[in-house]
């Protein structure tokens, strides 16, 4: 049996901080809004601990380059994938459209997990603080919420249930 190399829980990242400055480096996703702040591993090999009210967005890239801004902002039609598509209105007045989880507890956290409208550009996803936000509106429901084959289960079973009271 081959012993393999952990893989590496670093991702490629690009922090733009809120003067707007970008700082590329390293990052772990699993850490990610769980502290106030993140810990960036430089290409240099130094660590840089970043605030996250001091953030702007992390985006992560498949590679550094001098452009990592997504090119569209916003979507031409409506997105295929599932989630919600939302806009969001930075403080600075920067305008963003996105996919989102369709999970409430996931934007309950520290910040919003984006997908960006450029599916197939530099940058794969994005993590916004909430505090780099001013305003975010769900434009749209995309996909079918599917219930669970349990979920129909207890459904079937509170139904027959309530029938017991009407006899």
């Amino acid at each position: 049996m081959k012993n393999r190399a952990p893989s590496s829980t670093h991702k490629k990242v690009v922090v733009v901080l809120r003067d707007l400055t970008a700082v590329k480096g390293y990052l772990s996703p699993a850490m990610l809004g769980r502290s106030a702040e993140i810990d960036l591993l430089t290409p240099d090999g130094e660590h840089r601990s970043i605030r996250l009210q001091d953030m702007k967005s992390v985006y992560f890239v498949r590679e550094f380059k001098d452009t990592f801004e997504p090119e569209r902002k916003t979507f031409l039609s409506r997105p295929k994938l599932d989630g919600l598509w939302v806009r969001l209105r930075f403080r600075d007045q920067d305008v963003m459209e996105g996919i989102v989880s369709n999970n409430l507890l996931d934007l309950l956290d520290t910040g919003v997990q984006l997908t960006p409208p450029d599916l197939h550009g530099n940058v794969l996803h994005m993590f916004i603080p909430r505090s780099a936000l001013a305003e975010m509106k769900v434009l749209g429901v995309v996909g079918v919420a599917r219930r669970s084959p349990q979920a129909t289960k207890d459904m079937r079973a509170v139904e027959a249930q309530s029938k017991l009271f009407d006899e």
